[in-house]
């Protein structure tokens, strides 16, 4: 009955996101579901373990969800992430059209900008390109997918989205972990994509299809000459990676910073200073592309828009943290429940080539397909079993670069199935349904599945980091 009820609470939390409900609301209601049927007592698992571990990862991650919405929202509203998206589509021209807007968006993710504002500061342009270039419409949302949502939010080292920088808190890593390795998958990804892309649409050119006719959400590109240049543009997306890597790997951080808070007996939740550093140098890293953004940006926000700007950011950063952290304070009720053990076992019992990457690579899909979250399913996963998989790791001599290069990778392979909030805004936007153009970002989702046992199958092979 244990294992029964883990199951279908799983199956519920998963069949309702995909309905549209709230994963803040009805995650604890199914966590306590399975709490139920395990005989846990139901308030201590609500207030002591749910609630606990919730508030432990927005401790842990606010401040990055917080700056990073902000810094989209200054972007997006300055005209600097259309500048850049602007830019790189015009100067390839409707003939690379695909490649265009996968480049615009991998840019603007990569310079720490959230996808979702990726979304809306590409489409308009996307779409415009893809009419004069008589591309189907229904390819863009996998178009936009590709260039935000794979190798620059999970591979390429130094990357700033979350999804790489989670690992750090657990493997006492850095973002540029394992850079070989994700690169390699970065670049895998990216030209397996545009290939399937572009026969996808050599084969509708080829049947006489063109855009189509699209009524809903269509945009209105207006004004394009005003926009700011892309050298302007660029600027606070650089400072924010050259920062972000200053501070990473160039200034010595004192090791002695958390031994003044324990001598004062003040609670800390980092073990090591290792464990925090990368998210310090983000927070910095951020800081330093608001303030440039608002300077570039100024003059375009108009008066009282400053305000506006900033104030929708930080209400926009709450929704996507608390629905994280509900995701979280569920998988560690789960994980408390006697049935969770025997489902922990078969995961940990994943031995493929004497190592743990597999089992952590199939146990991090799974939670995020389930959850329809990358960033959700990954910390789901990290803070039930990484102490395991880290100490699997030394036993071998692995490094644990490669724990958090697999881990972020995973994370974003089947966290893009039909239930997945991102894919649910992209199809929104783009003013398409999942009958229109799922099938496409579906072939996107397997194609990062695979390269995570590709990544993993390498360095096995050659030890490569």
């Amino acid at each position: 009955m244990e294992v029964v009820g883990i199951i279908l609470s799983l199956f519920l939390l998963m069949f309702f996101a995909y309905r549209g409900f709230s994963v803040i609301l009805f995650a604890p209601v199914f966590a306590l579901l399975a709490a139920s049927m395990s005989g846990l007592p139901l308030m201590p698992a609500y207030t002591e373990l749910f609630m606990a571990k919730a508030v432990t990862y927005i401790k842990s991650f606010f401040p990055v969800f917080l700056l990073g919405a902000v810094f989209g929202k200054l972007m997006e509203d300055t005209g600097l992430a259309k500048g850049i998206a602007h830019a790189i589509m015009k100067s390839l021209g409707k003939e690379r059209a695909i490649l265009a807007v996968v480049l615009a968006g991998g840019a603007l993710t990569y310079g720490g900008v959230s996808l979702f504002v990726v979304v809306f500061a590409v489409y308009p342009f996307a779409s415009a390109l893809f009419k004069e270039a008589a591309i189907p419409k229904r390819l863009l949302p996998a178009t936009i997918a590709l260039g935000a949502f794979t190798a620059t939010m999970d591979c390429l080292p130094g990357t700033p989205q979350i999804q790489n920088l989670i690992p750090t808190n657990f493997f006492g890593t850095n973002i540029y972990a394992a850079p070989f390795l994700g690169l390699i998958g970065g670049i895998g990804i990216f030209s397996l994509g545009i290939m399937w892309l572009e026969r996808r649409r050599k084969q509708a050119a080829d049947a006489g299809e063109g855009y189509g006719i699209h009524t809903l959400n269509e945009p209105e590109v207006k004004e394009t000459m005003s926009l700011p240049s892309l050298q302007l543009s660029i600027l606070p997306l650089l400072t924010v990676l050259v920062v972000n890597y200053v501070m990473t790997r160039v200034f010595t951080w004192d090791p002695t910073m958390l031994a003044s808070f324990q001598a004062m007996k003040l609670p800390l939740v980092a073990p090591a200073i290792k464990n925090v550093i990368s998210i310090w140098s983000l927070i910095i890293a951020l800081v330093s592309g608001i303030l440039l953004s608002i300077a570039l940006g100024y003059k375009n926000l108009g008066k009282g828009a400053l305000a506006k700007s900033l104030n929708a950011g930080a209400i926009g950063s709450l929704l996507a943290i608390m629905n994280t952290a509900s995701e979280v304070g569920y998988g560690n009720v789960i994980a408390s429940l006697t049935g969770f053990k025997d489902i922990s076992s078969a995961l940990m019992s994943i031995k493929v080539g004497g190592s743990p990457l597999v089992s952590e690579a199939v146990t991090v899909n799974v939670l995020a397909g389930v959850t329809g979250s990358a960033s959700g399913g990954m910390s789901i996963a990290l803070d039930l079993m990484a102490k395991d998989w880290l100490a699997w790791a030394n036993t071998i001599g692995m490094s644990p670069e490669i724990l958090h290069r697999v881990a972020s990778m995973a994370s974003g392979g089947m966290d893009t199935l039909p239930h997945n909030g991102a894919v649910i805004t992209l199809l929104a936007v783009c003013g398409m349904t999942h009958k229109d153009s799922y099938k496409d970002i579906f072939v996107l989702t397997c194609l990062k599945t695979a390269m995570v046992f590709v990544i993993i199958a390498l360095h096995t092979t050659t030890g490569l980091l």
